[in-house]
């Protein structure tokens, strides 16, 4: 029997659900870091494809690293609920997370642990995410990055943080790109399980940079795939983005009323952006016969 690392310094958590086309991918860029301290939870959201079977197979390929879980009742649970139980299984003080469809740059975690090292007042760091489409398109032009919003390579004070994520317009923490403190993750409450996809990632953030310092890195670590089946592909398709961001504003100006009340610039925000959801949604339509082709 191989004994599993004891205490190790990153936990890794690979959700998944119905991905078998990229699991693989993702777990060998976990595999591939050049820090190696790490175990590696890949959690399965009730699939239906073969990714159990690709988890365990892996599992059972390095039983000292890496552990394959599944809800009790082997249902669909959701995105967030499903990093929760990612994260009641984690025993390291890092975590990182990982979607099935998105891949993690060999350099990732030994960069962002000597970082944290280095800076023990940070809770989080992060740095660039590559919107990668040349995966499908094989043109390396089509990846792009989003403007980092602050300047990079230092400490950032909360809550500076959630009023550039708010404006929903710069890179801030991806759940491919973030390493926390496990510390953090249980002070906020992981995330929140009525989020089952869309906004789930931005709820988490959102908790965390109200109260969180967190260094922001010019350094790319993590690939985002981008692709028709992604939740937020398809969120879009049904023109659902902006309803589901009027309840996140809703959810986060509650909750910044029950933690936070003194803080009136973010409710200000929170105020200013929800109306402006509003207005989007239910706006006066002119006739056809009025519109200007």
């Amino acid at each position: 029997m191989v004994e599993v690392l004891p205490n190790p310094s990153v936990s890794a958590i690979i959700i998944v659900y119905n991905g078998e086309r990229y699991l693989a991918e993702a777990i060998e860029s976990v595999i591939a870091q050049s820090f190696t301290d790490w175990e590696l939870i890949i959690a399965d959201d009730g699939s239906r494809d073969r990714c159990i079977e690709i988890a365990q197979d892996y599992a059972g390929r390095y039983p000292d690293r890496i552990r394959a879980i599944s809800h009790s009742d082997r249902a669909n649970h959701g995105m967030s609920a499903t990093r929760n139980l990612g994260i009641s299984a984690a025993r390291a003080p890092l975590i990182g997370f990982l979607d099935c469809d998105d891949i993690w740059h060999p350099e990732k975690l030994a960069e962002q642990v000597a970082i944290l090292k280095q800076q023990p007042d940070a809770e989080m760091v992060y740095g660039r995410t590559l919107i990668w489409h040349s995966w499908q398109s094989g043109e390396p032009g089509d990846d792009y990055y989003y403007d980092l919003g602050v300047p990079p390579d230092c400490l950032v004070q909360p809550p500076k943080l959630l009023a550039v994520l708010l404006e929903n317009k710069c890179q801030t923490p991806t759940t491919c790109n973030a390493l926390l403190r496990a510390g953090l993750i249980r002070r906020i409450g992981g995330f929140d399980d009525r989020f089952r996809g869309m906004f789930e990632d931005q709820v988490f953030f959102a908790k965390a940079l109200l109260t969180a310092s967190t260094y922001v890195s010019s350094r790319s670590w993590a690939q985002y795939r981008q692709h028709g089946e992604s939740f937020s592909a398809q969120s879009a398709a049904r023109g659902q983005d902006n309803r589901m961001r009027l309840i996140f504003l809703g959810w986060l100006a509650s909750y910044v009323l029950r933690t936070m009340p003194t803080n009136l610039a973010i409710l200000a925000q929170i105020a200013r952006l929800a109306a402006g959801e509003i207005w989007i949604m239910f706006r006066p339509r002119r006739p056809r016969w009025m519109r200007v082709n």
